[in-house]
């Protein structure tokens, strides 16, 4: 029968208090990042451009199909080698991961663009407003509220892809409890207390998640 021992990782609270802050920062980083990459890649592919099409396209199938761990490590490792630019842990962090979710964020974006009734669009244009217009003032507000649920649920996942950062040694709290862990030799306990942690911050994500789609699905 196996003896729980939380008091034996308690007194290292502070390191899983320090990596809970890091793993928070580092997702407002990267969703931030992500849903402005991801709307200049979803606004792309609506482009009436073929090559900008053809980029945006190629970017996002190229992160959406491609392990995120796999790419950590590509960002990490092989990037540097390829360029002579070092990047420090921290940096290939944030950036494969902005780049990861925007992806998904271009595909959510782009959905809740083609999702207006293009009569709108064309009521615009015969008003004579430009497209650019016809966007921002017309397509992009409605839009933008169908928007929001899905968004919600890709930056929680964003939350949880952050947890893969440690195999680059980014003191996220994986990696601090990963330390605990070592230290302590009580890893149920201190992946316990992860998991814990994880459920408090996004339980509240998750609900005003549902919410939104409640009152979207009730205004609609």
């Amino acid at each position: 029968m196996y003896t729980w021992r939380f008091d034996a990782v308690w007194g290292y609270r502070d390191l899983f208090l320090t990596g809970t802050a890091v793993t928070i920062g580092l997702t407002i980083a990267v969703v931030l990042l992500g849903l402005v990459v991801g709307l200049i890649a979803g606004l792309a592919q609506l482009s009436r451009s073929p090559a900008l099409r053809w980029l945006s396209w190629l970017y996002i199938e190229m992160f959406r199909l491609t392990p995120l761990l796999v790419l950590l490590l590509w960002f990490y490792y092989a990037l540097p080698m390829l360029t002579g630019i070092k990047i420090d842990a921290l940096t290939a962090a944030v950036v494969t991961l902005s780049l990861y979710g925007g992806s998904f964020y271009a595909e959510v974006i782009r959905g809740g663009i083609v999702s207006i009734e293009t009569g709108q669009s064309e009521a615009g244009l015969a008003l004579g407003m430009t497209p650019g217009k016809v966007m921002r003032r017309i397509v992009l507000p409605q839009a933008i509220k169908r928007m929001i649920p899905p968004l919600m649920n890709q930056s929680i996942i964003q939350f949880k892809n952050t947890s893969l950062v440690s195999v680059l040694a980014v003191p996220d709290l994986l990696y601090q409890g990963q330390i605990v862990a070592m230290e302590t030799y009580r890893a149920l306990e201190v992946y316990t207390v992860i998991a814990a942690i994880y459920f408090v911050v996004l339980l509240p994500a998750t609900v005003i998640v549902k919410r939104a789609e409640k009152r979207l699905s009730q205004s609609n």
